[in-house]
């Protein structure tokens, strides 16, 4: 287990524009083992100008992992992710697809667009918390996430 006292925590990046799954996610993150910090971004425009620390985003963290919904306003998540990993600079940053769709074509293309992952957002609540804690768990304390320049680990 690792200490959440002695080392920066995880940087996540949450683009979900519904209010209740942002609150949902980072109350499971809250509770988790590994120290994070979770920003969020409501629509897929915002997701990349976070990414480049374009205006109100110029002092941010680079994100360790995404989590990208698919159904955005202004610029959808296929687009996000299609622009992440056609860019040297975040092609390299997990993207978890976490959405209510469970269109063939939508999974199908999410990996094509070298997606790390793609889980479906259960309907029920108490699966839905379940299934971002088994995130929590994998991408937080199973996989080693690469680290970025200006993301030093202790």
């Amino acid at each position: 287990m690792e200490d959440r006292t002695n080392c920066r925590p995880i940087e996540i990046l949450l683009v979900e524009d519904n209010p209740g799954d942002v609150r949902l996610i980072k109350e499971v993150f809250k509770d988790g083992r590994v120290l994070n910090n979770i920003n969020v971004v409501a629509d897929g425009v915002e997701a990349i100008s976070y990414l480049s620390k374009e205006g109100k985003h110029t002092v941010r963290p680079n994100p360790d992992l995404i989590l990208l919904d698919l159904n955005l306003p202004r610029k959808n998540g296929r687009d996000v992710l299609a622009e992440i990993k056609n860019d040297a600079r975040f092609k390299k940053i997990p993207v978890v697809i976490l959405t209510s769709s469970k269109a063939e074509e939508d999974i199908v293309r999410a990996y094509e667009l070298c997606g790390n992952c793609y889980v479906t957002k259960p309907l029920d609540l108490d699966q839905f918390m379940r299934v971002v804690k088994e995130i929590e768990e994998f991408w937080l304390n199973i996989v080693k996430l690469p680290t970025f320049p200006d993301n030093r680990r202790v």
